[in-house]
């Protein structure tokens, strides 16, 4: 037998070509692939996003809208508790009015012989009274009459002064009776 010879490496050489030229398109397939799926990851997340900037934006406008119904409820209830406090005032003025004519009555029924008032004036459950009595054994009877009633405890004299304009013997004088309530006597016992 003859030696035959055959030349096998243009042939490999084609084959090595051939694999070459499809690992470069696998190669450009997957890279052009891979660009596909970032550019769709991309618009994914990017419309995510979007989506939650506009809920966002919607939760901001409903936040001030609510904000805004939230301080017209503070202004309401502020209203509202100006008006209970008003009702609760007249209500006080409506409650007080027979006890401040009968306070006035009893003042008037307490009032002494000779003993004249100037002044009338009331803070809180004091009452302070200012007048002219004939003499000093007047503004005397003056405080029984106060003692002896049940709408005045705790009458005192805080002033005296001689004044002959009125009289020898009248005097000027001052006093203070705190007001009582004969209910709440009533309720207490």
């Amino acid at each position: 037998m003859a030696d035959i010879k055959i030349n096998l490496l243009p042939w490999r050489q084609r084959v090595r070509e051939e694999q070459q030229r499809q690992f470069i398109n696998i190669i450009a397939g997957l890279m052009v692939l891979a660009v596909l799926c970032l550019v769709l990851l991309w618009q994914y997340y990017g419309n995510r996003i979007s989506d939650q900037e506009a809920r966002n934006r919607i939760l901001t406008s409903e936040l001030s809208v609510l904000e805004n119904k939230i301080e017209e409820i503070r202004l309401l209830q502020l209203k509202r508790k100006e008006l209970l406090d008003r009702m609760k005032v007249i209500q006080e003025l409506q409650g007080n009015r027979p006890v401040m004519v009968r306070l006035f009555d009893e003042l008037a029924r307490q009032l002494a012989a000779r003993v004249f008032f100037d002044e009338v004036r009331m803070t809180g459950e004091t009452i302070f009274v200012s007048g002219v009595a004939e003499d000093n054994n007047r503004i005397s009877n003056q405080l029984r009459n106060f003692s002896t009633s049940d709408w005045f405890v705790h009458p005192n004299v805080t002033k005296i002064d001689a004044d002959d304009r009125y009289g020898p013997l009248a005097s000027r004088f001052s006093l203070s009776v705190m007001r009582s309530s004969p209910k709440q006597k009533e309720e207490a016992e």
